[in-house]
């Protein structure tokens, strides 16, 4: 796998948390879908999220919730010689917690914790399943000016990943027109079309991926063992979301991936077989409330 991908790897593997870079979910339920692709890998994922602020002081909030993913893997290829049983059903289960501070009129100081389960799941929970996420940044907020803006920077940490560094986040966003605004960062930029009250187009491209422990591992035909998966994609979307209230949302996108990688990891984490390596079709709905 060449460097750019490999960087790919991880930035999608670090988990940007969306107090960071966008008004924080009180709940969203969402559906994920790639078709089967040339690979013949179709991956599908539900995701939860749900979040409560609690306010504390004049200038604090803390926030506790939790997020989980169940992503469901279905590869038909005949001409890989492995077990592919354990390799279906994968579960993420995030619990966020989080404290935000006021600093001056437009900064808010922002640390977020997040303990993650990420595993099979199809035996008792073991070491490899747990890992420790954290970020903390800074976000200023203007809404007030004649061309709003959102700014974000922080660093982000995750001990899931091979390379345990901590990670820059950036993320600016400008409503630069009464109907245009863009977003520059990771893992999102594109751009939104605002058009009427409630209705926003907009493009994305984006980076999405997931790690996950292996609790039965898995044997290849060189006999080496597999411990954990990782799957990235860099795609590029077209979306709609309707606001029903300044809060709450639904929408919808549709896209097609750069690349999309899927890989079997050995207990250093290195990569050392390829499930799936060909792009596909993107889909993604869902419906949101945020504060």
């Amino acid at each position: 796998m060449g460097y750019w991908r490999r960087l790919v790897v991880l930035l999608v593997c670090i988990p940007i948390n969306a107090s960071m870079a966008q008004t924080p979910d009180v709940f969203r339920v969402e559906y994920m879908l790639l078709p089967r692709n040339d690979s013949g890998a179709k991956l599908s994922r539900i995701k939860l999220v749900a979040n409560v602020p609690i306010k504390v002081g004049d200038s604090s909030i803390v926030v506790v919730g939790s997020e989980y993913n169940r992503l469901s893997y279905d590869l038909q290829r005949d001409d890989i010689a492995i077990n592919q049983e354990g390799l279906n059903y994968f579960h993420v289960v995030d619990i966020n917690i989080g404290y935000v501070r006021r600093y001056g009129k437009d900064w808010r100081l922002i640390g977020v914790l997040t303990p993650r389960l990420a595993s099979t799941l199809t035996n008792p929970l073991e070491n490899g399943d747990f890992s420790i996420n954290a970020t903390i940044g800074g976000f200023r907020d203007r809404p007030y000016l004649d061309k709003p803006t959102r700014l974000v920077l922080g660093i982000a940490y995750n001990s899931a990943v091979a390379l345990r560094v901590p990670l820059p986040v950036v993320y600016f966003e400008k409503r630069f027109s009464p109907n245009w605004s863009y977003i520059i960062g990771v893992p999102k930029t594109g751009m939104k079309y605002h058009f009427k009250e409630k209705h926003i187009i907009q493009t994305e491209f984006i980076l999405d991926g997931y790690f996950v422990n292996l609790q039965n591992s898995t044997a290849l035909p060189d006999a080496t063992f597999a411990s954990s998966i990782s799957s990235s994609a860099a795609v590029v979307t077209l979306g709609y979301s309707y606001n029903i209230t300044k809060e709450m949302s639904f929408y919808g996108f549709f896209g097609h991936t750069i690349f999309q990688l899927g890989v079997l990891r050995d207990e250093e984490r290195n990569d050392i077989f390829t499930l799936n390596d060909d792009s596909s079709f993107y889909m993604r709905a869902g419906f949101r409330i945020g504060l």
